[in-house]
């Protein structure tokens, strides 16, 4: 099989390229390599925007540098393929309202030409979307209690209604990104899904304060650096290891039961982000010092994932428990250490 990756040199996607490569399938990385979140991390920027791109190199991958935005380059790159993941994406809340235009572009047209040219070869495609398109009106009717949120029912289906609350330029393009998912799915037949994901982590991502919140709690904390909270640091996700989410791609080309989906961990995997900071503290040994920051606009808090829709038409599941999973994510942040030092 040959695959066509965007953003494959991202977090998420770097994982999809290792999974296929390590398989022995033929994987394409089509990734334009910005650095504009990496930017603001104050990591070293340059070399851990190459961290991917080299170890994908090295298991084989074609690596493309190509903007998703630009249809034509794209649809030369897929020539061949048989199988699209559509991990490229503006996916930081803060950038979208300070530069609206990169991610309206960027989530809105290039998932447009991404669903062109799947649909230009007849090939099936997975697009990532995010579990915030249900917007935040979720934070009216929850339970404050002594270490997180709750609700009744705790876990939240396909059904729930979309969009409700204070919106950000993020809500707008993810949602308008996966209603074209659905448009090309009932036009023209395509095999394709839309994934709402939930906090994906694991080893190869450079979290930062914008996304990736468990990443930049694990790596803050492995650098002896206070960890910034927004809010009062009980805001609940079912996170989700990234080789899981991987999974949950490989199980729709097997199944190709188009539509839109939940992807994340239930109940099993849900931690608020002052449980997060604890289990870091137990896994490292270390104390943590936690500065508390006033909300950020658009932040949801909570949410967690009703996967029964995915287990029944995808027969997949998420396995990893966030003890192991961030285990894992810190041996890979101490042995990468330099990788996050200012540049």
């Amino acid at each position: 099989m040959k695959i066509l990756v965007t953003g494959g040199c991202g977090f998420l996607g770097s994982h999809v390229c290792e999974y296929y490569a390590r398989k022995g399938d033929d994987v394409v990385s089509f990734d334009n390599m910005t650095k504009q979140e990496l930017m603001r991390t104050g990591y070293a920027a340059e070399s851990a925007r190459n961290y991917n791109w080299n170890l994908l190199k090295g298991l084989g991958v074609k690596l493309i540098k190509g903007d998703i935005r630009d249809y034509s380059h794209l649809l030369e790159s897929t020539k061949g393929c048989d199988f699209i993941i559509h991990t490229a994406a503006q996916p930081a809340m803060t950038i979208s309202w300070e530069d609206p235009d990169l991610d309206f572009s960027t989530n809105v047209l290039g998932t447009f030409n991404v669903l062109k040219t799947a649909r230009e070869y007849k090939i099936p495609l997975v697009s990532c979307a995010t579990v915030h398109i249900y917007g935040n009106e979720i934070n009216k009717g929850l339970a404050e209690k002594e270490t997180r949120y709750s609700r009744e029912p705790a876990e939240i289906d396909e059904e729930y209604p979309v969009m409700r609350g204070l919106l950000t330029p993020l809500h707008a393009s993810k949602r308008a990104a996966e209603l074209y998912v659905q448009a090309f799915i009932d036009t023209y037949q395509l095999e394709a899904a839309s994934f709402r994901l939930t906090g994906i982590y694991g080893p190869n991502q450079f979290g930062g304060e914008d996304h990736g919140w468990v990443a930049n709690f694990a790596i803050r904390a492995a650098m002896g650096k206070p960890i910034n909270i927004y809010g009062n640091g009980k805001q609940v996700r079912d996170i989700l290891y990234a080789p899981d989410a991987v999974l949950a791609f490989d199980a729709f080309y097997k199944t190709r039961k188009s539509g839109i989906y939940n992807i994340g961990g239930s109940y099993k995997t849900s931690i608020s982000l002052i449980e997060c900071v604890e289990l870091i503290k137990e896994i490292t040994g270390k104390e943590i010092k936690v500065n508390f920051c006033p909300d950020r606009l658009g932040d949801l808090r909570y949410f967690i994932c009703d996967t029964s829709k995915a287990k029944q038409n995808l027969d997949w599941q998420a396995d990893v428990l966030p003890k192991d999973g961030v285990s894992n994510l810190i041996d890979w942040i101490k042995e990468n250490i330099n990788l996050f030092k200012v540049d």
